[in-house]
């Protein structure tokens, strides 16, 4: 019982990681801000993690309209 919950918890810290890295290189390292597997995990990160992606990405990409999770009300402007 104990190994299978070491694999499991293993698991799931191995698949945290793995989106946490695609995450951080799509809101740092990314040529474009309209990257669909990015935009859908920046708009599931926790509110500050989420703000602080968006961020970056909007000093990255000043002049162009902010993907799904950084934007407003309207959908024209950064958050």
């Amino acid at each position: 019982m104990f190994r299978l919950l070491r694999l499991v918890v293993l698991m799931a810290v191995v698949v945290a990681a793995v989106l946490g890295g695609y995450w951080y290189s799509y809101v740092t390292n990314s040529e474009s801000p309209y990257q669909e597997i990015g935009i859908e995990l920046n708009s599931r990160m926790p509110d500050p993690i989420r703000k602080w992606g968006c961020d970056k990405l909007h000093v990255t990409f000043a002049g162009a309209l902010p993907p799904y999770g950084c934007a407003t009300g309207d959908g024209r402007a950064w958050m």
